[in-house]
């Protein structure tokens, strides 16, 4: 009707949205031929019927009405139809954008996921992350944002992140072991597997940038399973390194397999490139002194914290199985070695396991690079039998062999001096013992002499006044306060407990005269 041509018989409308299945059945509504509206199609019929101005300002009742009831009623109404929604909106872009069916399908899913994130509504509690993972990336990432301007918790949000990125890069992340099947080298020619990896280096690229701030939102496996994507994949500068800070927050809490995921490629035959190793153990040094600026007092080559110790352990362990590989030069070993500082080493055992080890498997250096290799160790900090073995090892170097021998010869001397200090003390000890013992054996005669006389005088006393059996009867229905003395007598008798020698006591006289129907003991 608008156009000037009175012939007009064809009408160019290629770029209607969601092509030619959308417009037959926007066709076939208007010749009331009946057509099924689904989840999977509304979004398509409503971008087409108002692109076509199928609109009730023309008829009421027209598709774009209709449209617009079934996504209101049923495609916004749980969160697997919104799901299917928007992910169908992946091929209606941008024109989805411009008639609000993104949006709406966003605040709608954010809603649901924070809600079943909190208050479960099926089993298992995390069945939403599932639903979520069927979406590009560019929805995937308007829902995440979504979710965390309502406040999501970053573990919720770590979840939804985790469990996309396993299903998004099924073939490299397995089971956050790093584990792959059938993967082939970055540098194969192949033309698919090199559009493949483009697709999933762009992936990767945009899950990261979504990662919450809180280090303790990932697993270290998942983590470094990511990195280990990140080199093989050969993503950006930006997006390894954000892996690698991350990493190196929880380093104490790494593994020596987490570190192996780094360090081999998938067919586990060759070494990849060893800078991000470095990178996160340095990061981690780094980190180490900036905090013992704050603690007053605390001397850095000096003081090292529990977390510090568990990486030194990890990384000592970490070289002794690298070293096994014939590809690792003397520079990546070493490089490796020098990051922890000397002072943080208690032992150089482990060290020197891998030394040996490397040494092992390279047989051809020469003595000038075999003394570069052991530059990393401290002969000082070598156990009795690790300085042993040492000795007798005839792999290391010559100047290193004499170090532990001299080392092991001031040790001994060492040990020989503080045993007689200790020995010393304790016959010290013993000494002030005996003396204690003597003068507490010489209180305990005096009192028994003392007691021993007054019994006889008491005795004595008793037999002098005594001038009738009234008397004596009288006497003798008197016997506590002896009885009681006996009793104190006995408590202080030092060969109560056992048989102890008595020669140191001498004989005292006894008064044998027998009482009269009593008898006092002083035992």
């Amino acid at each position: 009707m608008e156009s000037e041509e009175s012939d007009l018989t064809r009408i160019e409308i290629s770029n209607i949205p969601g092509g030619q299945e959308a417009f037959e059945k926007a066709a076939k509504f208007c010749y009331g031929v009946n057509f099924e509206i689904t989840v999977h199609n509304v979004a398509a019929l409503h971008c087409a019927a108002v692109f076509l101005q199928m609109t009730d300002e023309y008829c009421d009742g027209n598709l774009a009405g209709r449209t617009e009831d079934f996504l209101s009623q049923v495609g916004l109404s749980t969160l697997h139809s919104a799901v299917a929604v928007l992910k169908s909106c992946q091929k209606l872009l941008p024109f989805a954008v411009e008639v609000n069916i993104v949006d709406r399908c966003v605040e709608f899913i954010s809603s649901k996921a924070c809600s079943e994130a909190n208050f479960p509504s099926q089993s298992p509690p995390n069945w939403w992350t599932e639903e979520l993972a069927v979406l590009d990336v560019d929805s995937f990432a308007k829902v995440i944002t979504a979710m965390k301007q309502r406040g999501a918790k970053y573990l919720t949000v770590a979840g939804a992140l985790i469990t996309y990125t396993e299903r998004a890069l099924r073939e490299l992340v397995r089971d956050q072991t790093g584990g792959g099947k059938g993967i082939r080298s970055p540098e194969s020619g192949d033309s698919d597997s090199e559009s493949k990896r483009s697709e999933q280096r762009e992936l990767l690229q945009a899950i990261v940038p979504l990662f919450p701030t809180e280090k303790a939102a990932f697993p270290v496996n998942f983590l470094c399973c990511l990195l280990r994507c990140a080199i093989y994949l050969r993503a950006s500068s930006v997006c390894k390194r954000e892996l690698e800070k991350r990493v190196t927050e929880i380093l104490e809490h790494v593994t020596v397999d987490d570190l192996l995921v780094l360090t081999f490629s998938y067919d586990g035959e060759r070494l990849l490139d060893l800078d991000s190793v470095r990178r996160i153990i340095s990061g981690f040094v780094e980190r180490e002194k900036s905090t013992t600026v704050f603690n007053a007092g605390v001397n850095f080559n000096e003081d090292f914290s529990a977390a510090m110790q568990r990486v030194v352990k990890t990384v000592d362990t970490y070289l002794a199985e690298i070293a096994a590989y014939g590809e690792l030069s003397i520079s990546k070993f070493n490089g490796i070695a020098i990051l922890i500082p000397k002072g943080s080493r208690k032992s150089d055992d482990d060290l020197y396991r891998a030394v040996d080890i490397y040494l092992k498997v390279h047989p051809n250096l020469d003595e000038i690079e075999k003394e570069k290799v052991c530059s990393v160790l401290d002969p000082l900090k070598l156990s009795y039998e690790a300085r042993v073995h040492a000795s007798k090892n005839k792999r290391l170097p010559l100047q290193i062999v004499l170090h532990a021998l001299y080392y092991d010869q001031l040790h001994i001397r060492s040990g020989t001096a503080e045993e007689k200090v200790a020995l010393a003390v304790a016959e010290k000890k013993q000494l002030q013992a005996d003396v204690s013992l003597v003068r507490e054996n010489e209180e305990l005669r005096s009192e028994l002499m003392k007691m021993k006389m007054f019994i006889s005088d008491m005795q004595k006393h008793g037999h002098g006044t005594s001038s009738s059996g009234r008397e004596n009867i009288g006497l003798a229905k008197k016997p506590t306060f002896f009885s009681s003395m006996s009793k104190k007598l006995s408590k202080l008798n030092p060969f109560k407990n056992g048989s102890k020698d008595t020669s140191h006591i001498d004989d005292a006289p006894v008064d044998l005269t027998k009482p009269r129907r009593r008898r006092f003991s002083i035992s």
